[in-house]
């Protein structure tokens, strides 16, 4: 699936690239010239911005939309900027924008994305056709909610339908301010593997300084594109100013990532991957091993009129083993979701045979 012309902008690695809210018209200028020295073809930027709580910008709204005209106009960049209603949307498509985001809060709302979706699905067929929608992860981890917001637009009649991963909401202090969380949209371009996967660095990381190395690691993984927040005087800016990062900036990020060739295979790779394959077959044998163990301790405990979860004992195995995960090289994040996945599946089959229903 492409979501340009090869013509028009190049399909790997695509660069959008923009401030976070429209704030000037001239922030605006100045900012999209730097940005189009460096050869980045897309220039976004918040319009209507959402914010967790009331009293922060929120964005110029409706007259931004002249600026992003005159961008367009001036440099000959493709624009783009978030929406999350009908209004937004038709605004937005009647000012030219050429590409319209649907953000994080707005996809974890299907009746929000059914209202953008209807507004869409009523533009001529033509506009519908010129039309690129991409759709943020929600902000919690759910994949089908993700790939709904996707069907939705799809439905609407647009073919020109990209993902962007910006990582997912957490509570606590983290490395990142969206921590990634990969398996997700590894799993979507396993379910979607002719959907177009851009990342937003800027919004996982929340720093400038880590917007580099997660670009990187975006591309090392496969995604197609990346988006970032670029600010004339990023210090300044209205909205998510440590995020930022001046055009000149971005441009020796882009010059010092390497694009991999994703159809290149050699022998050897072929020789580690049959590897991979023999001991994936052999963990599912333990875990069935491990699972058939778990239903004769179910069967004890339901003999012996025993609760099925016993907090105590699976707290104490997971600190034991994240401890020795973590000296065998593994992080405390992963063991913990394996063990916990082990846990939820060993507890389901103990509830079927203490229930009766274990076949």
């Amino acid at each position: 699936m492409k979501l340009f012309s090869e013509d028009i902008v190049p399909l790997r690695p695509l660069v959008m690239a923009g401030p976070c809210s429209a704030e000037s018209e001239k922030q605006m200028l100045e900012t999209a010239r730097a940005l189009k020295r460096t050869g980045v073809r897309i220039f976004r930027a918040g319009v209507w911005k959402p914010r967790t709580k009331p009293g922060g910008f929120e964005g110029i709204g409706t007259p931004a939309l002249e600026w992003l005209a005159k961008v367009k106009e001036e440099t000959g960049m493709l624009t783009a900027t978030e929406v999350a209603n009908k209004q937004h949307t038709q605004e937005a498509v009647d000012s030219g924008v050429d590409i319209l985001w649907i953000g994080a809060r707005t996809s974890a709302n299907p009746f929000a994305v059914q209202e953008i979706a209807d507004t869409l699905a009523a533009l001529p067929q033509e506009k519908r056709d010129s039309l690129t929608v991409l759709v943020k992860n929600p902000v919690n981890p759910d994949l089908e909610l993700w790939i709904g917001a996707m069907e939705r637009i799809r439905r609407a009649g647009i073919e020109r339908i990209g993902a962007i991963h910006r990582g997912f909401s957490s509570y606590g202090v983290h490395l990142y301010r969206n921590p990634p969380k990969w398996r997700i949209p590894i799993e979507l371009h396993r379910r979607m593997p002719d959907l177009p996967i851009i990342c937003d660095p800027s919004h996982i990381g929340g720093k400038r300084e880590l917007v580099g190395p997660l670009s990187q690691q975006a591309l090392d993984m496969g995604f197609d594109g990346l988006i970032i927040e670029s600010h004339c005087d990023p210090d300044c800016a209205l909205s998510d100013k440590n995020q930022q990062v001046t055009p000149e900036v971005l441009g020796v990020i882009l010059d010092s990532l390497t694009v991999r060739d994703s159809n290149t295979q050699t022998e050897s790779l072929g020789v580690l991957r049959n590897r991979i394959d023999r001991l994936d077959d052999e963990l599912l044998e333990l875990l069935a091993k491990r699972m058939r163990v778990a239903c004769d301790i179910g069967r004890y405990k339901k003999e012996h009129a025993m609760p099925v979860v016993q907090t105590g004992r699976y707290n104490d195995l997971m600190q034991r083993r994240v401890a020795d995960g973590a000296r065998l090289g593994l992080s405390e994040e992963f063991v913990q979701m394996v063990l916990a996945a082990i846990h939820e599946e060993s507890v389901r089959q103990q509830l079927e045979i203490t229930s009766g229903n274990h076949r």
